[in-house]
């Protein structure tokens, strides 16, 4: 690709782009919404990024949904359950999470490439704006009862508090983020740890009460139907993956200097997240049963009720509900910062695709809010499974998809291009590859879990939806050859895309359209003009002047 200075002048399409593009001009405010994130810009090093991701998992709705399995299905069943979870929701986030991290792009970018094609991630990119909503709404729900307790407010206005509180800290994205969740880590740890640490110390017997709980449904012993029902509300939490890489995309580039720093923040905060959540869970359960004889079924599901409960055993009395409630909070604070970042990433991914016009991020930060409060107000923490349970369906079949054609299509039947591509113009607007596995798995799996398929198979539903997702994409590109991945092999500029360590390229260039700097992994030759485009000013080219045209493999 030549390189000589743009030409001054554009289209029309050119113009309407250009001033589409002006919104995410601030990228302290927009911090790469749709696009590759610049090595420029990701000055942390790996253990920070770790950190900052980590933090987002602090969320109190492990301890509610450990407590209602629990509670329901007896220990057993539920420690079988978290753990079958919880290996599921490793292997499949090991890929996604580096991908995010060698490639410096987040989910939605890696699916498009990975069997969905250009607009077929569309329908991805809303149901992960809605795992960010739901779990928005469970943990204000949970901040609610705390401030409830703590201060009296009524539940209604406590979640308009957790609700508004978030906005100032999410406006400056991953700069703001990082700070806020490695000031508040260790404080979180301690409220966290200390209370199961010294229960269990000063009294073992917590521990075989624990063990021996049967459940409310009687049955006592260890039932496959049961452990793959609790299961299924865990496997809700499986694209939890999509908040770990919103912040792993920040990763600096791979080194032979920093390489096991680079793989253990990646792991650790990839799919390690689920390592610290099954541990929650677990922790929900032991608690659920230590506070169920006084606080009753319903309550010792509550977060609130179990750690004031054990606060309660270690330290007086005017000090249980103030750590209690300050848990809460500091819990509530960091996911759901997390949450309502990372659902403006993916409601802003979908419409600036669909409608080709980029309003800024800070606009489906209040979308996504107010789905969250809607939420909230419904008292939706009162049918918290029903709706886990049938959500993990959607959410599994699409992470499998994925996980699947990284591992299987690119690395194995090298069907899928290795490289991951995510710009307009180099895809097909959809690939039936991710789309008929995604939708035959979610669809019969959401059948089974209505019953439709009869009572028996009810349980098995997120293991249909794991299933058919893993035939299907490797078989579904097999039959297809391939030929939907991409619509061309080559973006018209000649310089590499990767440097020599395998890292996305940091030469810079300048968009002819928005007369902004990019790195060179964000951008493609220009269709009308001598001169380079950036990935947004092409998703917002709704005349089509900029877009290469389709070609053959070496076009």
């Amino acid at each position: 690709m030549r390189t000589e200075p743009p030409p001054t002048t554009t289209t029309d399409g050119g113009r309407l782009a250009a001033e589409r593009a002006g919104a995410a001009a601030d990228e302290t405010l927009e911090d790469y919404t749709l696009r590759f994130a610049p090595r420029s810009y990701r000055r942390w090093t790996p253990m920070v990024v770790a950190t900052t991701a980590l933090g987002g998992i602090a969320y109190m709705a492990d301890f509610s949904i450990g407590a209602g399995i629990g509670l329901t299905h007896g220990t057993g069943n539920a420690l079988a359950a978290i753990l079958l979870a919880a290996v599921v929701i490793f292997v499949t986030g090991f890929p996604l999470a580096y991908y995010g991290a060698r490639y410096n792009i987040d989910l939605d970018l890696i699916t498009r490439g990975s069997g969905f094609g250009y607009y077929g991630s569309v329908l991805t990119s809303v149901i992960f704006a809605s795992f960010t909503f739901i779990f928005f709404a469970l943990e204000g729900s949970i901040m609610a009862q705390g401030l409830k307790l703590g201060l009296g407010l009524p539940l209604w206005l406590g979640y308009l508090v957790s609700t508004l509180m978030v906005i100032p800290l999410v406006v400056y994205g991953m700069k703001a983020l990082s700070k806020l969740q490695v000031w508040t880590t260790p404080v979180w740890l301690l409220l966290m740890v200390g209370p199961l640490v010294y229960l269990v110390a000063s009294d073992p017997g917590t521990v075989d009460r624990f063990l021996s709980y049967g459940g409310s449904d009687g049955g006592g012993g260890m039932s496959t139907g049961q452990v793959l029902l609790g299961a299924g509300v865990c496997l809700s939490l499986i694209a939890q993956i999509g908040e770990q890489i919103d912040y792993l995309r920040f990763m600096p580039p791979k080194t032979a200097a920093n390489r096991r720093a680079w793989w253990t923040a990646v792991v650790m905060a990839g799919p390690g997240w689920v390592v610290l959540g099954a541990l929650k869970q677990a922790i929900g359960v032991f608690l659920a049963v230590y506070v169920l004889a006084a606080a009753g079924p319903t309550a010792a599901t509550e977060p609130i009720r179990q750690f004031t409960g054990a606060f309660d055993a270690m330290m007086p009395s005017w000090l249980v509900v103030p750590l209690a409630v300050a848990l809460v909070v500091i819990s509530q604070i960091k996911i759901n910062v997390t949450n309502a970042y990372s659902g403006s990433l993916a409601w802003t991914n979908s419409f600036t695709r669909v409608t080709r016009h980029y309003p800024g991020r800070m606009v489906f930060v209040l979308v996504n809010l107010a789905f969250a409060l809607i939420l909230m107000e419904a008292d939706m923490f009162s049918f918290l499974n029903s709706i886990l349970g049938f959500y993990s369906n959607c959410a599994i079949a699409w992470i499998v998809t994925v996980a699947t054609d990284i591992m299987v299509n690119k690395y194995l039947l090298k069907l899928s291009p290795q490289a991951p591509e995510f710009r307009r113009g180099m895809l097909h607007p959809v690939n039936p590859v991710g789309l008929v596995s995604f939708v035959a798995a979610s669809g019969l799996s959401i059948a089974m879990y209505f019953h439709a398929l009869g009572d028996t198979l009810q349980p098995y539903s997120p293991v249909a939806a794991a299933l058919i997702a893993f035939v299907l994409t490797p078989l579904t590109a097999a039959l297809t050859g391939g030929r939907y991945y991409l619509r061309r092999t080559t973006d018209g500029i000649d310089a590499p895309h990767l440097d020599a360590d395998g890292n996305p390229s940091a030469a810079t260039y300048e968009c002819h359209v928005c007369r902004q700097e990019f790195e060179r992994p964000d951008l493609a030759a220009c269709l009308t003009h001598d001169a380079v485009v950036c990935s947004l000013c092409l998703s917002t080219d709704k005349v089509g002047d900029h877009v290469l045209p389709a070609a053959s493999v070496g076009g």
